[in-house]
C-alpha cells in the first residue's frame, strides 16, 4: 500500500469537510494494513484517525 497517497487522498477529503469519507478511507487503509501485519502502517492510520476526530472537535465543538 502507498502511505503517501492514501494520506493524501484522506486529508483531501478533511480538507473538503467530508469526514465521513475521510474516515471510511482510513478505516478501510487500517484493515487492509492489518491484513498484511503491517503495524506501522495500522499506527499511521490510528494516527490520522486521532487527527480526523482533532478536526471534527475543532469545527464542530464548543
Amino acid at each position: 500500500m502507498d502511505i503517501q497517497s492514501e494520506t493524501q487522498t484522506i486529508y483531501e477529503f478533511v480538507q473538503k469537510g467530508n469526514f465521513h469519507a475521510a474516515m471510511n478511507i482510513t478505516i478501510s487503509a487500517l484493515n487492509e494494513c492489518r491484513r498484511s501485519a503491517d503495524q506501522s502502517g495500522v499506527n499511521s492510520f490510528l494516527n490520522i484517525i486521532k487527527d480526523i476526530a482533532e478536526v471534527m472537535s475543532r469545527e464542530f465543538g464548543q
